[in-house]
């Protein structure tokens, strides 16, 4: 049966809601727990839905450049995990064609007992390269990440702009289709940002389809094709980055209340 999307939608989310549960409270010792054993278990059955998600269709389609943008628990994450499957959806649908390549929490995959030379292995492998391909992509992931000797320490040595160096280094040399990247490029220092876009840059060229969640929405106007809104886990604008920034300012400024320029002191 011919699916009824086109072959240049590569990302379609139809529907798309996820839910969590939040605990009302938590006792932290067994102690404190047995005491009050009526009152924890009567807790614990009054979980609490969170929908971080609600009803959320987008469709991306190939080689698009597409930021996603909002305040602080917009459900944006929570999309990228969607995508990226490391999260399962409670309702809807998700079509998803191509080899998908996250760049989402920071040290996510990474085992920090081995070196960066081991994991940078093995993550290839898990995002769909063979043994042998990963083996010859690994000289490029070492000059990309520029960790020098770093490369052959276990990652428990590492810092955190390190994590981000090997992770972005694995991300964008394992041939991606689709790229997923998530706020954590904020961690890097500067010049390795810059080199960081440039690579986007490049990529956006070669037609590679990127998912952006960012709150750096200069970066959103200039790398990307489209923009969406999330706001309270529902799509509250979309279309051209530079309109989608302004509604999201004004909402923010709106909201917390427009800086006057007066000095007060």
């Amino acid at each position: 049966m011919r699916s009824p999307y086109s072959e240049q939608e590569v990302i379609v989310l139809d529907n798309v809601s996820k839910r969590y549960f939040l605990h009302p409270q938590r006792m932290g010792e067994l102690k404190t727990a047995l005491l009050h054993l009526p009152t924890f278990l009567k807790a614990s059955r009054a979980r609490q839905p969170f929908w971080a998600l609600r009803d959320v269709s987008l469709t991306i389609r190939r080689g698009e450049s597409v930021g996603i943008i909002g305040p602080n628990g917009a459900g944006k994450s929570t999309l990228l995990r969607i995508v990226s499957r490391l999260a399962p959806l409670t309702k809807g649908k998700l079509t998803v064609r191509g080899r998908v390549s996250p760049l989402l929490e920071l040290g996510a995959g990474f085992h920090p007992q081995i070196s960066g030379r081991e994991n940078a292995v093995l993550n290839a492998v898990l995002l769909g390269l063979s043994r042998k391909e990963a083996e010859e992509k690994l000289e490029e992931m070492a000059d990309f990440s520029e960790l020098g000797g770093f490369f052959d320490q276990p990652m428990r040595t590492y810092s955190s702009g390190m994590y981000v160096r090997l992770g972005f280094a694995v991300a964008v040399h394992v041939k991606p289709e689709i790229l997923l990247v998530d706020e954590v490029l904020a961690v890097g220092d500067a010049e390795f940002q810059r080199k960081c876009f440039a690579h986007i840059e490049k990529l956006r060229q070669d037609k590679v389809t990127i998912v952006l969640v960012s709150h750096d929405v200069d970066s959103v106007k200039r790398f990307c094709d489209r923009a969406v809104l999330l706001n309270h886990g529902a799509i509250a604008a979309e279309g051209r980055p530079r309109e989608v920034v302004d509604e999201y300012l004004s909402r923010h400024f709106e909201f917390s209340g427009a800086p006057t320029g007066r000095d007060d002191s």
